[in-house]
């Protein structure tokens, strides 16, 4: 094993790269897994061997450790034909075998310091450290391993695929399966936290032409379906128009989704009969038991399976975050197989505070 120990610059932001070597050890791909996607290798890096491309302190040792096919950990390297002037980072790799057990090149990744050069990053603004960070730990953190796992199944089921049953593999397609669902979340996730942090913009917004609007793309994207939707005209409100975009987006295409089981679908968007400045969209769908109705404005909850109904599960977590940020509230009412109403207040008022 080829194993040094100097570390990364401290705090960095990474890319992770997936390459890959013949049994000749000649470069045949170089991949973005994770980073920015402009990033990209120069045509450059391909064909030649491993240790033409990454230099090291002791490039004797990476030969030596390649032709024993023996792997490589942590390895300090610049990573020529990534950039003009190379990149700083980390390599790691393993021996691949063919199926009679022969050598056949090497596999592993590259993580790449890209605080390594260049100048320092603008600082942030003081009032949002944690905003920040947690944005980062999700976007970067999380997403690089889930990368990785993407990246080494479809290698095993691009090389090995042939050689396993038909269970072995599924196994593989639900694993990938998997991870595409754990990147839904995580898109999720960052776009509910920009929720919280983004600047609102106040103004007179048109509901019903919003809704008119998030109706027109629903019926594109099933043309075949057959659902009602009434949307009471002229209704107004004070709040940022993005925002209540998403809002409405959100309440429609959740009554939209759980209305796919009913033979005549149908939705209602209007102002709430009793309550001044409060709206309510109503569906005949699913509907849901009211014991649980506090649990569906959380984070990843689901009152249905995600098999009949998919979805990232933030949909209704993003509602009350939007209507809490405009000094509103927002509450569902239900019965199972007999629909649902969720209504939104928006305060003439004014917005609230953050």
């Amino acid at each position: 094993m080829f194993r040094m120990t100097r570390p990364p610059t401290d705090g960095a932001a990474v890319r992770v790269w997936l390459w890959r070597s013949g049994a000749d050890h000649r470069l045949s791909s170089v991949q973005l897994l994770q980073g920015a996607p402009s990033a990209r290798s120069d045509s450059g890096t391909l064909p030649a061997a491993l240790w033409e491309r990454c230099a090291t302190d002791d490039p004797a040792a990476l030969r030596a450790c390649l032709d024993a096919a023996q792997p490589i950990e942590a390895l300090p390297v610049r990573f020529a034909g990534l950039a003009a002037e190379g990149r700083a980072g980390l390599l790691d790799g393993r021996a691949l075998r063919d199926a009679d057990g022969r050598f056949a090149g090497y596999h592993g990744t590259f993580r790449e310091d890209t605080g390594a050069a260049g100048p320092a990053p603008a600082p942030k603004p003081p009032s949002a450290p944690d905003s920040d960070f947690f944005t980062h730990a999700i976007s970067h953190d999380l997403r690089a391993p889930i990368r990785v796992i993407e990246g080494f199944t479809k290698i095993i089921k691009e090389d090995y695929g042939p050689l396993l049953d038909r269970v072995g593999n599924d196994h593989l397609e639900r694993v990938l399966g998997a991870a595409t669902r754990l990147n839904g979340m995580i898109d999720a996730l960052l776009a509910l936290s920009k929720l919280s942090s983004q600047p609102l913009a106040p103004q007179s917004v048109n509901l019903s032409q919003l809704a008119g609007c998030v109706a027109d793309d629903l019926r594109r994207s099933a043309p075949t379906r057959e659902v009602e939707i009434a949307i009471e005209p002229g209704l107004q409100a004070l709040g940022d128009p993005a925002m209540l975009r998403t809002l409405i987006d959100g309440l429609l295409g959740n009554a939209w989704k759980y209305t796919a089981k009913t033979a005549q679908g149908r939705i209602d968007f209007g102002r709430h009969a009793q309550l001044p400045d409060t709206f309510t969209v109503q569906d005949n769908g699913a509907g849901f038991d009211m014991r649980f109705a506090d649990r569906l404005f959380g984070v990843f909850q689901r009152l249905h399976s995600a098999s009949d109904y998919p979805g990232a599960g933030v949909g209704l977590a993003a509602a009350r975050r939007i209507v809490g940020r405009h000094g509103g509230t927002v509450w569902a009412e239900g019965e199972v197989n007999r629909g649902a109403r969720f209504h939104f207040s928006l305060p003439r008022g004014g917005t609230a505070p953050g």
